[in-house]
């Protein structure tokens, strides 16, 4: 069974090899062989590869390369790695691709000092990322507060509620629905920029925005 690491993208496609038959005597009829290829392609949302081990009880190989591809009969150990072109992906696993979900969307808004009110730019992406989530048919959002380091930890977790919240709300009063958007607050716990403790970091007061 193959076995993915994080970051990758595996597909495979069943593709059926007829058996052939000598010349010289009566071939008694046998059952084409299945066989499975398996293909690695880059994350959607990352573009980064993973790695994957195809195996089975004859024997494995490993994918580590975009585009890199095996192809496994029941019978025999996986086949030698390939890279497929661009275009070979395409005509075989070109359906698949279209009917994944498209990439998560991130959207990153900036507040002012102590406050929960946007800056002037973040406030001018805010109709970028209604379109966004209209565009879905089943949107998810996910609103995450964040601070800066000044000031007291259960302050700072609270002030990154209200303003995950703040943001929630410019969301639904342009007409999504409050069912849709999740919304918590990491304070000064996961910070943009490492800075010490009591230090004003502009870019650590943000809100971050996931649609998907």
């Amino acid at each position: 069974m193959p076995a993915a690491r994080p970051s990758a993208l595996l597909l495979t496609i069943a593709v059926v090899l007829a058996a052939g038959c000598s010349p010289k005597r009566v071939a008694q009829p046998t059952r084409p062989t299945p066989t499975t290829l398996i293909l690695l392609l880059p994350d959607p949302e990352s573009g980064t590869t993973g790695r994957a081990r195809v195996s089975n009880e004859f024997g494995s190989t490993e994918l580590a390369a975009p585009r890199a591809a095996t192809r496994v009969t029941a019978d025999r150990p996986p086949g030698p790695v390939t890279t497929l072109s661009a275009a070979d992906v395409t005509r075989l696993f070109g359906d698949a691709l279209t009917a994944l979900p498209p990439a998560p969307r991130h959207f990153t808004l900036h507040f002012r000092f102590e406050s929960d009110a946007l800056t002037e730019e973040s406030s001018a992406l805010v109709p970028e990322i209604l379109r966004t989530v209209k565009g879905l048919a089943f949107p998810e959002v996910v609103v995450v507060g964040h601070t800066d380091t000044m000031g007291d930890p259960r302050v700072n977790l609270a002030l990154g509620q209200k303003r995950a919240i703040s943001v929630r709300d410019i969301l639904v009063k342009a007409g999504l629905a409050t069912s849709t958007i999740e919304v918590t607050s990491h304070g000064k716990a996961d910070l943009l920029v490492k800075t010490p403790d009591n230090t004003p970091e502009p870019r650590n007061r943000r809100v971050e925005i996931t649609v998907r």
